[in-house]
């Protein structure tokens, strides 16, 4: 059962990276450091696991299982976590789901199923629904539903939003990674303001600032896995209307995301284990296929990037970040 009973998703919610040994198993012991590491920054309000920031494309059911145990007893008297849902089939998803209460979560981030892309979930909204009603049926806990960019075919219609607050009572939030500035807006502006408010969560880190100032209720992010801490103080800075403040941590927070979130994306958590291990927080940057080890050149700007946001060990400037990668 979930140690944070009525949990509401809102506020600074890191999503966690997961350690790997050189045989691709789990490194349990660096997962559960790099677990306390955030979960120690002041002003959280939870952290997420079993999402894209751990590679959950490639963890089994049961390594699934297995991460949820060690973070609930690693930090879950602490903070609510959160456990991904990532399933292509709603069967799969809804076993996600009860496994995910009985371990203790407090909630769900449930991913969207491969099976609705390619328009599908523009086209038909039934499967939306169907799909997120079997994972509401299956578990009491409250869930956020991932919002994908539309340019992928994957993004739910604002309307099936709408439709899903009215007829599924465990839905409370979305993670919006939609991309596009304007339907962002919109998506804040009407579901907030529902009848039974649904958070707006943002995932849009390349542009961080901006977006937490059109009015959303929190942001869920991977990057959160490096930088908690400038996430923390820029969302207290912009609920305090604090411009000047603002601007000054969104320039220390700029390199990190030009760098983790740059070309191709799929590779921005091994980018950010990589920074992890330049700045002593990890002993190694594995990751299992079909991710592959990034190149000696673009550690080398990781490395820049961590120097040029005023990071380092201790959370103190380093000044030999560059040659660190080499």
């Amino acid at each position: 059962m979930p140690r944070f009973r009525n949990y509401v998703a809102q506020g600074v919610i890191p999503a966690t990276l997961l350690a790997f040994n050189d045989d691709f198993s789990i490194d349990e012991a660096s997962t559960r450091k790099h677990l306390r590491d955030v979960a120690a920054v002041d002003g959280l309000s939870a952290i997420t696991v079993n999402g894209h920031a751990s590679e959950i494309h490639a963890c089994s059911f049961e390594e699934q299982t297995r991460i949820l145990a060690l973070t609930m007893d690693e930090i879950g008297d602490t903070l609510p976590v959160i456990n991904g849902v990532y399933a292509d089939g709603s069967i799969e998803a809804a076993k996600i789901a009860r496994m995910a209460e009985k371990g203790g979560a407090s909630a769900l981030l449930v991913f969207p199923p491969h099976s609705i892309g390619r328009g599908g979930g523009m086209s038909r909204p039934e499967s939306i629904l169907a799909h997120f009603r079997m994972i509401a049926d299956a578990t009491d806990l409250p869930f956020i539903a991932f919002q994908y960019p539309y340019a992928d075919g994957y993004a739910y219609p604002l309307d099936t939003l709408v439709r899903m607050a009215d007829e599924i009572p465990s839905f409370t939030a979305i993670k919006d990674g939609c991309y596009d500035a304007v339907k962002h807006e919109r998506h804040i502006h009407v579901l907030q303001n529902l009848s039974r408010p649904i958070n707006v969560l943002t995932t849009h880190s390349p542009w961080l600032m901006a977006s937490l100032t059109m009015g959303c209720k929190g942001l869920l992010s991977g990057s959160g896995s490096i930088i908690p801490d400038l996430q923390v103080a820029l969302w207290q800075a912009i609920q305090a209307k604090d411009l000047a403040r603002a601007q000054a941590i969104n320039e220390r927070i700029y390199p990190t995301a030009q760098c983790f979130y740059s070309h191709p994306s799929a590779d921005m958590h091994n980018r950010m284990k990589e920074g992890l291990v330049l700045l002593g927080r990890l002993p190694k940057a594995v990751v299992r296929p079909p991710l592959a080890k990034l190149p000696a050149a673009e550690i080398e700007k990781i490395a820049q990037a961590l120097k040029d946001a005023r990071l380092g060990r201790d959370g103190a400037m380093l000044d030999n970040l560059a040659s660190a990668a080499e």
